[in-house]
């Protein structure tokens, strides 16, 4: 059928479309983080800009929040994969892995923009 990426579709036997569909819906959530994660770095790059930030303190943030969004998007693809091809393997399915240092690198995030917010 010649089905795109072949290291996927190429081997094991076909998954019950349930999970197939569920691991695609898994796959859009990464996708709509990776783009939020994306839009707050540009507003917050944004505000900084309209707030006069003379000292430039909001721009590493806005620029990790978009490294961030890059980060969760080819993590999307890259768990997509594996789910589906351990699910053709009839394998069990992969750990968190790139999802941890997502959720660490928000909360970093989070914690330098409530800091630039407090101080």
């Amino acid at each position: 059928m010649g089905r795109w990426p072949a290291r996927v579709y190429g081997e094991g036997a076909e998954p019950d479309p349930r999970f197939t569909f569920a691991n695609e819906r898994t796959f859009l959530a990464w996708l709509r983080t990776a783009l939020a994660l994306v839009v707050a770095g540009v507003a917050v790059d944004v505000l900084a800009e309209s707030a006069d930030d003379a000292a430039g303190a909001y721009r590493p943030l806005a620029a990790a929040l978009i490294v961030l969004g890059m980060a969760a998007s080819a993590a999307a693809f890259a768990r997509w994969m594996a789910n589906e091809r351990a699910m053709r393997r009839r394998e069990p399915l992969p750990g968190l892995g790139l999802g941890t240092v997502l959720a660490g690198g928000i909360a970093v995030v989070a914690l330098g923009l409530v800091l630039l917010i407090v101080l």
